[in-house]
């Protein structure tokens, strides 16, 4: 299967299904030296996990991450280093009585449509299961970044329609599990979430992903431009729908008097840019925002066809998430590090 693999300089590939035995990533090109241990994955690999907030799934994985290879006490090696991570609550016979059924919303269609086969427990390969392998390939890219002190933090700007005003000072986001800084928005997206959950469905919303001390230069014309790549990896998770950088969508109501970021001595005096021109980095805070469609599967009963091309109706039981958020939050930081830590490597190169 192609598209499995991210990046240059610092390459991922990731691998395993929702209800196989395991996930997992093998990344290649990570300097040398950096010392490495699983607490360090961990951390990251506990807030994505399931359970932690009234949004996410009941499936109880622990998410161990095991380092197979790459690291030779306690330091990398300059190899490629292979993470797994085992799958120790998956149920895949819940699956089974719509394994002949294309859940809307879903990639069972379109993989039947393309390979002639598909992984119908809990989609396979497109689950957003596969992610916890983004988020461990995140977590040593953070090592490399942190040499360089770049620092990547995110929240929750809106859920459910309601938006976060309050942004300020970000880290209020932990007094909520749904990592949003505005404290009465997150009430208010807390009651949301229990009605439509009442109803069957399930939410979207937005992530806003915050990247400080990026050094300028990172980036090359023309198709590797660092907003082009930064796109790109968000858009590879499954639930992204759209992504923004600096201004974005407003940007295009603006005058271009109204979105340049006039420059003075002590610097840009705005950021409409999001911290990127001409697809290089240049020294501003790297500002994206990260549009999260519903989950698909939901209880509310919905029209589909079988593999035989017959009408029916589904209504998908088991356990799923009613939003993405906040579990997304993290993964999207993790794919933000590691096309930073590609481009940073790149940029080493050529120096």
């Amino acid at each position: 299967m192609s598209g499995s693999s991210f990046g240059k300089a610092f390459n991922i590939t990731t691998f395993g299904e929702s209800h196989g035995k395991a996930i997992g990533v093998v990344i290649q090109g990570c300097p040398p030296g950096l010392e490495i241990d699983t607490n360090i994955i961990q951390k990251d690999l506990d807030k994505r996990k399931p359970g932690a907030s009234i949004s996410s799934t009941k499936r109880m994985e622990p998410d161990k991450p095991v380092i197979l290879s790459g690291t030779f006490k306690g330091k990398t090696t300059g190899t490629p280093i292979v993470i797994l991570i085992e799958n120790k609550d998956a149920k895949p016979e819940s699956y089974d009585s719509i394994a002949k059924i294309f859940r809307p919303g879903h990639g069972d269609f379109t993989y039947q449509a393309k390979y002639g086969i598909r992984d119908h427990r809990g989609g396979g390969r497109a689950s957003a299961r596969e992610t916890a392998a983004r988020v461990a390939a995140g977590a040593v890219a953070q090592l490399i970044l942190d040499r360089q002190n770049i620092k990547i933090d995110s929240y929750t700007l809106e859920l459910g329609g309601i938006r976060a005003h309050k942004i300020d000072e970000i880290s209020e986001k932990e007094k909520t599990h749904l990592q949003c800084p505005d404290l009465d928005a997150a009430i208010k997206m807390e009651k949301r979430i229990k009605a439509v959950k009442k109803k069957g469905d399930s939410l979207g919303g937005i992530v806003e992903i915050v990247a400080l001390d990026v050094p300028p230069g990172l980036g090359d014309p023309v198709f590797d431009k660092l907003d082009a790549d930064i796109a790109k990896a968000l858009m590879s998770i499954g639930a992204v729908k759209a992504v923004e950088i600096g201004a974005g969508i407003l940007a295009a109501k603006m005058t271009g008097f109204e979105n340049n970021d006039q420059i003075l001595l002590d610097g840009f005096q705005t950021n409409h840019s999001g911290g990127i021109l001409a697809g290089i980095s240049n020294g501003d805070d790297i500002v994206v925002r990260v549009h999260i469609k519903p989950i698909p599967s939901i209880l509310k009963p919905q029209t589909t066809i079988d593999d035989k091309g017959s009408l029916t109706e589904i209504s998908t039981k088991g356990r799923h998430d009613i939003c993405a958020i906040p579990r997304i939050n993290k993964v999207c930081e993790a794919m933000l590090a590691i096309v930073l830590t590609d481009h940073l490597l790149r940029q080493k190169i050529l120096d």
